[in-house]
């Protein structure tokens, strides 16, 4: 018999959109008979207008309009989240998540203007530069797996909390380094923390509903650019009259921020579910339904499908994922390639350093000068429209050929690189390169949690995200040293990795556009 979980909880409820009810109305009972007005029990023997409970009396009616029923009296997460909509729960958690967003951000784009201002503070080689990026990167990349299977284990909530207090101190301790390799060793430990902020993409895609989940996260990519924009305006003000060091111990701020906020982060219902604790998911969607002032599903919390291996690297590597798997990992690795590659050669551009190639002495130092930060900053607006188109395109034309079309439209921007040295010209490609292949990042982040199941969704974002890692470290040596000696040979390596990452989409198995995110 359909009844509600607790004790007067028949009041307020109805019918709702995600419940799935296909044949059902008013008028119609759970065991198929028409013409009743209650929910009667089935298989009881007994009249289905009239249902006698296991004392002998009839429990109160409820009338079919009024109740908010799924097959078998059971409901997945996926429904519950449907049926819930969007609301304030999802707007808090936006806010939250944006932020842990935001200074991933702010800790990468730091990387662009840190390395100059090393070079001219303690003589560093161009080598050790591109070393101070790759070591950020070398810390995610060996991290990534590892906060996937801690994230999958114990929850996304406790992952994301310890994620922030290490960021906030590490990245506060950076700025007080007393050489440069204590500094190489606290930005590797930055980037051993940052590689959980995937898992936060992950806890916020689990929260949205079906139709709202693609542009809610591509959305999300706002907060990104946002944290870009602050950090190169951070460093035009603060950069120049006062170093680096205040740069950095600057730039925490909002990881103290997010640390704070963080017991407050609602723990994943799904992750709840697979783990076997029913209870607690349903306290999670309760206080969805709340906030969203919308009634709560009735009938009993179950899992969609079998939960498979959980945390299992080995599992995304098995017959049913085999494919998907190893094309995502070159698709992330290209585009974090790409990405950070274009960030590092606007760096190089504006500096005027592509015109000469300067031996490496003592005194080749180059700051970057008010305009240089000016034009930096433009080209980082970009990811502003980029996020927009993306959002159009992306319900459009479907994930893959989204991101297939933006990788070709980046190769042919950095290509365009080599045919013009007038820096209108340049700030106005690197503005539409910087746009897409920021949409283009986004894109692979709506794509990957929606075609991994549950169990493996926070292992399969970790994997991908620590092959991204590797596309990154190795991107210094082109956009930096390789840049310094041929701009075209450089250019032309980011082209063609983004044609083959633009083929690999094409190839992806499957487009999981309009499609529920699997259990």
């Amino acid at each position: 018999m359909m009844k509600p979980r607790r004790a007067g909880a028949s009041r307020g409820y109805e019918e709702m959109d995600g419940s799935n009810v296909p044949g059902y109305g008013t008028g119609v009972a759970r065991n198929g008979a028409t013409g009743a007005s209650s929910i009667g029990s089935t298989g009881s023997g007994t009249d289905s207008t009239s249902p006698i409970n296991g004392n002998g009396a009839a429990p109160p009616e409820f009338e079919l309009a009024s109740v908010s029923v799924v097959p078998d009296d059971t409901f997945t997460v996926t429904q519950a989240v449907n049926a819930l909509g969007f609301g304030w729960f999802q707007v808090k958690l936006s806010l939250c998540v944006g932020l842990c967003w935001m200074a991933d951000s702010m800790e990468m784009t730091i990387l662009s203007v840190l390395g100059p201002a090393l070079h001219c503070d303690w003589n560093i080689t161009r080598y050790q530069q591109a070393l101070v990026t790759t070591v950020v990167f070398l810390g995610m990349m060996l991290s990534s797996t590892f906060w996937g299977h801690l994230s999958d284990r114990y929850g996304r909530k406790p992952a994301l909390t310890l994620c922030g207090v290490l960021l906030f101190l590490y990245g506060l301790l950076s700025s007080v380094a007393p050489s440069f390799g204590w500094l190489l060793l606290l930005r590797g430990l930055v980037g051993f923390a940052i590689g959980c902020v995937p898992q936060s993409v992950t806890l916020y895609a689990e929260f949205l509903p079906t139709k709202q989940r693609a542009k809610c996260v591509v959305l999300l990519d706002c907060f990104w650019a946002l944290g870009a924009c602050f950090e190169v305006a951070l460093a035009l003000a603060v950069g120049p009259n006062l170093g680096w060091r205040w740069l950095l111990g600057l730039s925490a701020a909002p990881l103290f921020a997010f640390a704070v906020i963080t017991p407050w982060l609602p723990e994943s219902a799904r992750y709840h579910v697979t783990s076997g604790q029913s209870d607690k998911a349903l306290s999670t969607l309760e206080q969805i339904a709340k906030d969203n002032k919308r009634p709560m599903l009735l009938g009993r919390l179950v899992v969609e499908g079998p939960s498979g291996s959980r945390g299992s690297v080995k599992a995304l590597l098995g017959s049913s994922l085999r494919r998907t798997t190893l094309l995502l990992w070159f698709i992330w690795m290209s585009c974090a390639f790409c990405y950070y590659g274009l960030v590092l050669m606007s760096t190089e551009l504006f500096g005027g350093k592509n015109k000469t190639v300067v031996p490496e002495t003592d005194n080749d130092c180059h700051p970057l000068a008010t305009t240089d930060y000016m034009d930096l900053l433009w080209t980082t607006l970009a990811e502003f429209p980029g996020i927009f188109a993306t959002i159009y395109v992306i319900e459009r034309f479907g994930r893959k050929k989204t991101m297939a079309l933006q990788f070709l439209f980046y190769a042919g921007c950095v290509l365009l690189i080599t045919v013009t040295n007038v820096r209108v010209f340049l700030t106005i490609i690197l503005f539409m390169a910087r746009g897409v292949i920021a949409g283009l990042f986004q894109a692979a982040y709506v794509y990957t949690p929606e075609v991994y199941p549950t169990a493996l969704r926070s292992v399969g974002v970790g994997g991908c995200s620590a092959l991204a890692r590797l596309g990154a470290m190795a991107t210094p040596y082109v956009a930096q040293v390789l840049f310094q000696s041929s701009i075209w040979s450089a250019v032309s390596v980011y082209g063609f990795f983004a044609v083959c990452a633009s083929v690999a989409c094409m190839l992806l198995p499957y487009e999981t556009r309009g499609t529920d995110m699997g259990q």
